[in-house]
């Protein structure tokens, strides 16, 4: 991983596919003075993204590219992150799955939150998983990106427990209030 270097903060780049919740999070992160990183770019596969609107609100880049032909979307990205400066990438909620070419060229800086206790339950529908499997416990993980799905070394988990009342809908409430709390916590452990 990346070693933070006296009080330059890492200009960082953050994937998303939807709402944008973790992002407008870690863009609130980034304003405090502790802060290892700062974001410069906010990216999406999609343009109905609603986390984009967090581009005009915070006064961040924004990027979109269509992932229909991945190898020139990567290509174009790449480019993009090159010429802002970006040197680590948050996947918060990108619904995309990127190259391993693409992984190669940010090797160790790429770290993406997901909503399960990994190693169980990479992918997608996590919480319906956990709840038809009658786990006592979910939660979420924030790993390294690796070309293999959900396998990256774990930085940092936290647990949540399920209750016998949770649905796929309740519980991943639950586990996005505790993301909001692992994301920042898991990034200042990167760079301390």
């Amino acid at each position: 991983m990346v070693k933070l270097t006296g009080l330059k903060k890492i200009k960082t780049a953050v994937f998303i596919s939807g709402a944008g919740s973790n992002l407008k999070n870690l863009i609130k992160f980034s304003k405090i003075k502790k802060s290892p990183i700062s974001i410069g770019l906010i990216f999406s596969n999609t343009p109905k993204a609603k986390g984009l609107r967090y581009s005009n609100q915070f006064n961040i880049k924004k990027y979109v590219a269509s992932f229909k032909n991945s190898k020139i979307a990567e290509e174009k990205i790449l480019n993009l992150l090159k010429k802002e400066s970006i040197e680590f990438i948050c996947l918060a909620g990108f619904m995309k799955i990127l190259s391993k070419g693409f992984i190669k060229k940010f090797n160790g800086k790429i770290v993406n939150i997901h909503p399960s206790l990994l190693p169980k339950y990479k992918g997608l529908d996590t919480h319906i998983k956990a709840i038809q499997n009658k786990d006592k416990l979910a939660g979420c993980t924030v790993h390294s990106v690796t070309a293999k799905l959900d396998s990256g070394k774990i930085i940092l988990q936290k647990k949540v427990k399920i209750s016998k009342k949770d649905t796929p809908a309740s519980l991943a409430k639950k586990v996005l209030s505790q993301e909001h709390k692992l994301y920042p916590a898991a990034i200042k452990r990167i760079f301390n």
